[in-house]
C-alpha cells in the first residue's frame, strides 16, 4: 500500500523518482474502497494444488479480494472430484454477465497439442474475448500465456529439444515498472515447459512490452501497453516441492527426465530443495493486484469496458522514465 503525505510536500518528487508510491492527502480523501472481484480460470488438472498456490499469493495484501473459480463447460476434468467442482467452481454461462477487477488464466499440460486441437479451445477463445470487455486486467500463466499470445497476436509457440525445468535467474528490462516494486535487480523464478516464444516474434508486436527475460529461459514476463493483459511464462506461484513432484512423477512414468536445474542442492534429487523465489513471487502478485487492479479499476464495475483502462498515477510517472537494461 502507498504512504500518504501532505499535498506538495518536497519529499513527494524525490520518493516518486525512486519508484516509491506516494499518495497525497487530496487523492486519499477521494478514494473509495471496496472488495476486489477476481476470477480464476483454473485449467490445471491438479485443481486443489493450483488453487492453494494462487490464493496464497493473492492473500498477502491488506486489500480484500473476493475470488471465484471458473471451470470449462466444454471439457469436464477426468481426475477431479465432481463434488469439488460443484461446490467451488462456476461455469462461463453463470458468470458471463458479471464484470471483474482482475482475472487469472492458468496453464495446462497441453503444450504438445496444437491450440486448435485442444478440446476446449473455442470456449477458451470466447472467454479471452469476453475478458477484454468484462475484466480490468487479466494475468495469463504459462500455457495460458502462450495460448493468449497466439490467439491475440499470432505468436506461435516453438518447441525445445528438451524440457526446460528448473529455477533460473532473470533480469529486469523495465526497472521502473510498478510490477517490479521491491524486486532485486536479478530475481529467480521456476520454469517447467517444453515450449517458448521467440524474441523477434514478440518485438514485432508493438502493443507488447517485454518486462523480464532470462539468459537460459528466454522471454519470461510481458504485458500490453495498456496493462490490460499480463503474460508470465514462468511459475512464480510454485511451492518448494512442485518441481520435485513433477520430476518424481516423470521418473515413475519411465520418461527419464533431466534433473531440474539450479533447484536441488548440488543437483542431488535426494536433497531438499531450497526456495529462492518466494519473495519475488509474493511481490509479483501483490504488485499486480495493487498497481494494475486496485489502483486503476473503476469503483463501479459496470464501467469496465473494452476501452483502455484508467492508468494509475504511479504508472504515468513510471512511463516517463526510460527502460533500463543490464
Amino acid at each position: 500500500m502507498p504512504i500518504k503525505i501532505k499535498d506538495s510536500m518536497p519529499a513527494q518528487a524525490i520518493l516518486e523518482s525512486e519508484n516509491i508510491f506516494v499518495m497525497t492527502e487530496h487523492r486519499a480523501m477521494h478514494q473509495d474502497i471496496r472488495p476486489l472481484q477476481v476470477l480464476i480460470l483454473n485449467l490445471m488438472p491438479t485443481k486443489v494444488v493450483t488453487e492453494t498456490q494462487l490464493l496464497r499469493k493473492l492473500s498477502n495484501s491488506p486489500l480484500q479480494v473476493d475470488v471465484e473459480f471458473l471451470q470449462t463447460e466444454s471439457y469436464v476434468p477426468q481426475h477431479v472430484d465432481p463434488g469439488h467442482l460443484e461446490s467451488f467452481y462456476r461455469t462461463f454461462s453463470e458468470v458471463k454477465d458479471n464484470k471483474y477487477d482482475g482475472m487469472i488464466i492458468t496453464g495446462a499440460p497441453l503444450e504438445h497439442i496444437s491450440y486448435e486441437e485442444v478440446s476446449y479451445w473455442k470456449e477458451l477463445c470466447k472467454i479471452m474475448d469476453w475478458s477484454t470487455h468484462h475484466v480490468h486486467s487479466t494475468l495469463y500463466l504459462c500455457w495460458g500465456a502462450f495460448a493468449a499470445l497466439y490467439y491475440f497476436y499470432g505468436i506461435d509457440k516453438k518447441h525445445y529439444d528438451k524440457k526446460l525445468s528448473g529455477v533460473y535467474k532473470h533480469r529486469l528490462l523495465k526497472r521502473t515498472s510498478p510490477l517490479f516494486r521491491g524486486f532485486d535487480d536479478v530475481f529467480d523464478a521456476p520454469h517447467s515447459r517444453g515450449i517458448y516464444v521467440d524474441y523477434e516474434d514478440v518485438k514485432r508486436v508493438t502493443e507488447l512490452e517485454l518486462l523480464a527475460d532470462s539468459e537460459e529461459a528466454g522471454v519470461t514476463l510481458l504485458k500490453t501497453e495498456d496493462s490490460k493483459r499480463f503474460f508470465a511464462l514462468c511459475h512464480l506461484e510454485y511451492d518448494w516441492d512442485t518441481l520435485k513432484n513433477e520430476y518424481e512423477r516423470d521418473l515413475a512414468k519411465g520418461i527419464d527426465p533431466a534433473v531440474p536445474e539450479h533447484y536441488f542442492p548440488d543437483d542431488d534429487p535426494g536433497k531438499r530443495p531450497v526456495v529462492h523465489w518466494r519473495a519475488a513471487a509474493q511481490l509479483f502478485y501483490s504488485n499486480w493486484v495493487n498497481y494494475y487492479v486496485y489502483q486503476s479499476t473503476p469503483y463501479d464495475l459496470r464501467e469496465i469496458a473494452a476501452n483502455k483502462p484508467a492508468t494509475s498515477d504511479l504508472e504515468r510517472i513510471s512511463e516517463k522514465a526510460s527502460s533500463e537494461e543490464f
